[in-house]
């Protein structure tokens, strides 16, 4: 079988960990968020009363709708959300993929594009994602109240060219941010990180 950079990709496949759910942001959302409200209110029902659900309910839908208008704006293709407890808490954390259609500029080719990212950011790394070379990079970004951030999260961006055969496909961004338990240097937030990362492991392309 080829290798994947010698392919043209079309799609990607993602493997998440149990309790976590897809929401897709081209089309589809609502109904995907209503699934996850609906399965999310019948859990609570068996330990609050009707109106705490009716309560908890709206609450959801309005996080969940304000995740997907910000996953939209930074060109998301797929919103992933732990929407069940681990180990009797429920994460606050994200993935989201995006694609990015951007240009190169002529003369310039994708892997001098990669190695001026690497070199313009001292917390990247190399990355490989399905045989497609890319970057990893890490950083704690403090809490910022007037951007609705009220306390420091963790964020980790896989960044990698599509596969093609031929031309600029542009470049697919995967994008981790976590709370964590509230320290996002602590040993919890290093377990979701970790975790994102052996998510990571999982990615493949969907390729002609």
């Amino acid at each position: 079988m080829p290798p994947a950079d010698t392919k043209n990709a079309f799609g990607y496949t993602l493997i998440i960990p149990p309790g976590w759910s897809r929401i897709p942001l081209r089309e589809g959302s609502q109904d995907a968020v209503k699934e996850i409200v609906d399965e999310a209110a019948e859990r609570a029902s068996r330990e609050l009363p009707k109106d705490k659900v009716a309560e908890a309910r709206m609450e959801l839908y309005r996080r969940l709708n304000a995740s997907v208008k910000e996953a939209q704006r930074r060109d998301g293709v797929d919103l992933y959300l732990p929407v069940e407890p681990m180990h009797g808490y429920l994460v606050a954390a994200s993935i989201v993929v995006a694609k990015l259609d951007t240009g190169l500029r002529e003369g310039v080719s994708p892997q001098d594009m990669l190695t001026q990212l690497l070199a313009d950011s001292k917390d990247s790394e190399p990355a490989e994602l399905d045989g497609a070379a890319g970057l990893r990079k890490e950083r704690t970004m403090p809490a910022d109240p007037r951007k609705g951030a009220e306390t420091a999260s963790k964020h980790v961006d896989y960044v990698v060219r599509v596969p093609s055969s031929g031309g600029d496909a542009g470049w697919v961004v995967v994008s981790f941010t976590t709370l964590g338990d509230g320290n996002p240097e602590g040993d919890f937030t290093e377990i979701l990180v970790e975790l994102f990362d052996a998510v990571m492991t999982t990615f493949r392309w969907r390729t002609e």
